[in-house]
């Protein structure tokens, strides 16, 4: 059983700014650190600095100096005394007998004089040093001897980063490998985000974006692409990289790129040769084609599977893998008209029937659900077709539909969704996680895994948000073991990265545990996919987007009903393509879980849920729900000030103070759209009615005029205020009379307005006239969602100013200046008791 040290308060010297994410090394309390039997030396079994295991000895030096204040001598070979000992089976000669290690396992043992760190390959002696390291820092003493071995073969993650430094769906600044079509020159913080990667036991990455520049394959390019594996190689995290289909005619001069022809295959040998060149251990390549405008071998009638080929023969000669990404659909010609055009089937006809035709070493990367990294979806069928093809998860880290890492979600609960889930593959047990991806199933051994879309910046918190670190470390240790349960790692992360006080663990993660529900219902549920803006940033509300375009993520609303027919029946056919026993169940709509019902269904609103209530019942309550959970964060943080450093505290604060207000904005952008689409009332009589409101277009403006906004839900009247100019100071106020003010007291004050880029619009807020306060609509300096021009559900913003004593007679006023394209935007006033979620 495992022994914590829970402790009281501690206080922080000095603020941190989250770059050392887990790996802190903050000192014990001296109480408890003197608990701690620690050997007096280290031994590592390697002394080459490029080594893993010679890593391994150091950041074990650094890591007991932090946590224990100890400062232990390394050495390189074996010494009498008591040790630290790190090395592999071929180096290590202990006494003890170690169970059997597969590849990047690892033996650890701190029972008796010496604690023995032994990798099956350097790796593996770098992930145990790791390990120990964690159980100290967690004040975690226990004796223990254990073997532990990877799931999987692959536990890589992919970096859309863009030559030019920015990040595809990237939310924390530009990319620390690429600048100005060039990689970086400066590697430091690429060989601090590989200690992250190896600390959580990932081996490889993807280094630049899926929509790849053939850029990267100048020779300069390739000699830099040399100096990031040598920054990461130390850490044991090989590096890899995204190619462009047509690099051998945009780039390499030749009149084609079809894969057939003996040119291009030339071509890719002899690149593939030279970069090979630069970096000896390269993993392979990943490869997106024929999919969302990107280049592929069906422009030359040649099939997935002989494209995929070309790059796997080239890279084979030097051990190297191609991941090919299964995420093909045509989003050009799919018609919503068509009852039977569905974009989720897209990955299984596609592939399906090339199952076979895939060289030893290709892996086919498929994303968990058959859409794109919705906020809640069905395993992806795929997995159930690739027999004889390797194949590989592809799970996000990046929170690019599911709040862009300004909104808390804890992520591997939903990831468990998947990797538990049974698909029942000739009728025997198919866990996903359990038996395909760790190659069991389909005797795939070796070649199968995960990916996730990382996308780190140069953002000192690498991921924007200290609570969005979370969902990296907890991705590392599910693609480690899919069995890992979703608190313990939250638990865990939370010990690492924040300390051991229990009120700041219980808090993290009953607010972790908590997120991913609440957004699924304040954004969209009952398998209606995530209802943001799919033809813009993918972020803020705007359900009317999901559909009438060939973008294929089509809910189906009209005044009548909701849901996509996915059945062989009368629909799509989609839910044929899992093997019987789950077909079956979500064919029939009586077994199909109420959570993924309007994903396999198409069904009246007034259809009854096996809750009882209505499906657009369901849908108010949930938004009403999700909301009113969020709002807690804020709270349930702010009772931490003190237990964690001012920075961090303060960072964290204001991020979940703008969940709670953006919740609100998704709250009623949904609730009113269904609202109007469905002609049903609310039967609590809450859409479309805020008593604790003061509409801006109600207010007595000066300066100021009223705008409709697009798309109409995001506004609380459906209109706005907003400035006559960009340039004119504005003020918009009301009286709080007898008819709109039920009682004095203390109430809290809400301003909902719009952020936009390109402007910095300054506010204040008055009672009568005294300021209650005043800020700046700078948001895109301190949030790193995808930035928007447009008044809409992505700009849209409130702060609120609590506890402010007011009486019947008093008036609130904003004034406001407006600065570049930001109009000074004005939604509404919320005068609200304290405790109420308008």
């Amino acid at each position: 059983m495992l022994r914590f040290w829970f402790l009281a308060a501690i206080g922080f010297a000095a603020a941190e700014d989250g770059l050392n994410g887990w790996l802190r090394y903050a000192p014990l309390p001296c109480e408890v650190a003197e608990q701690a039997k620690i050997p007096a030396a280290i031994v590592s079994l390697n002394a080459t600095e490029s080594s893993p295991v010679y890593t391994a000895g150091q950041e074990l030096q650094k890591g007991i100096q932090g946590i224990l204040g100890k400062t232990l001598d390394v050495t390189h070979e074996t010494c009498e005394g008591s040790s630290v000992v790190v090395g592999t089976l071929g180096t290590f000669n202990g006494s003890s007998v170690i169970p059997e290690l597969e590849e990047d396992g690892f033996w650890l043992s701190t029972k008796g004089d010496t604690v023995e760190i032994v990798g099956q390959n350097e790796r593996g002696a770098l992930y145990g040093a790791f390990e120990y390291l964690s159980m100290l820092a967690q004040a975690n003493f226990t004796e223990v001897a254990y073997a532990t071995n990877p799931s999987a073969a692959i536990r890589w993650v992919n970096q859309w980063d863009n030559m030019d430094g920015t990040i595809e769906r990237g939310y924390a600044g530009l990319s620390i490998f690429f600048e100005n079509n060039a990689t970086v020159s400066n590697t430091t913080r690429v060989a601090q985000y590989a200690r992250l990667l190896a600390s959580i036991r990932v081996n490889g990455i993807i280094v630049n974006n899926v929509n790849a520049n053939p850029i990267i394959l100048s020779d300069a390019n390739m000699a830099g692409l040399g100096r990031i594996a040598d920054a990461m190689r130390p850490w044991g995290v090989r590096i890899g990289i995204s190619l462009n289909f047509a690099s051998p005619q945009t780039f390499g001069g030749l009149d084609s790129f079809d894969p057939l022809d003996e040119a291009v295959v030339g071509w890719w040998n002899a690149t593939t040769d030279k970069l090979y060149g630069h970096v000896p251990d390269l993993a392979g390549y990943l490869v997106k084609a024929n999919s969302e405008g990107q280049p592929g071998p069906m422009t030359y009638n040649r099939t997935l599977a002989e494209g995929a080929n070309v790059f796997a023969r080239a890279a084979a000669r030097h051990g190297g893998v191609v991941v090919f990404r299964a995420f093909v659909y045509d989003n050009e010609n799919l018609d919503e008209r068509n009852w039977k055009d569905d974009r989720a089937r897209a990955a299984v006809d596609y592939f399906r029937d090339l199952d076979g035709d895939f060289d030893p070493n290709v892996v086919v990367q498929v994303k968990y659900g058959p859409i794109d990294f919705q906020v809640r979806e069905p395993t992806s069928p795929l997995f159930a077709h690739l027999r004889q093809t390797a194949s590989a998860i592809e799970l996000q880290v990046a929170q690019e539909y599911l709040g862009q890492q300004c909104h808390l979600v804890y992520l591997p609960p939903l990831w468990k969704t998947v990797l538990d889930f049974d698909l029942r593959v000739d009728g025997e047990p198919s866990a996903v996680g359990a038996d395909i991806l760790s190659g069991r199933r389909f005797g795939k051994r070796g070649l199968t895994g995960y990916a996730a879309v990382v996308n780190v910046g140069r953002n000192a918190t690498w991921l924007g948000s200290h609570l969005a670190m979370s969902n990296l470390y907890a991705y590392g240790r599910l693609a480690w073991d899919p069995a890992e349960d979703s608190v313990a790692m939250l638990e865990a992360w939370t010990r690492l990265t924040f300390g051991l006080d229990d009120a700041v663990r219980e808090a993290v993660t009953r607010m972790s545990m908590a997120s991913w529900p609440a957004y699924e219902n304040y954004t969209g549920n009952l398998g209606e996919q995530t209802l943001a803006d799919i033809t813009g940033p993918h972020y803020g509300p705007n359900p009317q987007s999901m559909d009438n375009n060939p973008w294929g993520q089509w809910t189906r609303a009209d005044a009548y009903g909701i849901g996509m027919d996915r059945t062989v029946s009368n629909g799509t056919g989609y839910a044929g393509q899992y093997p019987p026993e789950v077909a079956a169940r979500y064919e029939d709509l009586e077994t199909t879980p109420d959570d993924l019902l309007l994903w396999f269904h198409h069904v009246p609103y007034t259809h009854v849920l096996k809750s009882g209530k209505t499906v657009i019942q369901h849908f108010y309550d949930a938004h009403y729900a999700g909301a009113e959970t969020v709002a807690t964060f804020p709270q349930q943080w702010t009772q931490l000030r003190g237990l964690v450093d001012e920075q961090r505290f303060n960072e964290t604060l204001f991020r979940l103070q703008y969940q709670a207000g953006h919740a609100i904005v998704w709250r009623d952008s949904i609730n009113q759209f269904y609202a109007n689409v469905s002609g049903i009332a609310d039967e609590a009589g809450r859409v479309g009615n805020h008593p604790w409101r003061f509409e801006a277009e109600a207010m007595e403006l000066r300066g100021y005029k009223v705008t409709g906004v697009t798309p109409f839900e995001v506004a609380s009247g459906l209109q706005i205020a907003q400035t006559v100019d960009n340039s004119s100071a504005a003020s918009a106020a009301t009286t709080l009379d007898d008819e709109s003010f039920p009682e004095d007291g203390v109430y809290d004050v809400a301003v909902a307005y719009y952020d936009l880029y390109e402007g910095k619009a300054a506010y204040e807020l008055f009672l009568n006239d005294a300021s209650l306060g005043s800020w700046v609509g700078d948001n895109e300096d301190k949030l790193g969602y995808t930035l928007t021009r447009g008044i809409d559900g992505h700009s849209a913003t409130r702060i609120t100013f609590p506890g402010i004593q007011i009486r019947r007679g008093d008036v609130l006023r904003v004034e406001s200046k407006p600065n570049g394209r930001e109009t000074a935007p004005l939604d509404y006033i919320a005068v609200l008791p304290p405790g109420v979620v308008d």
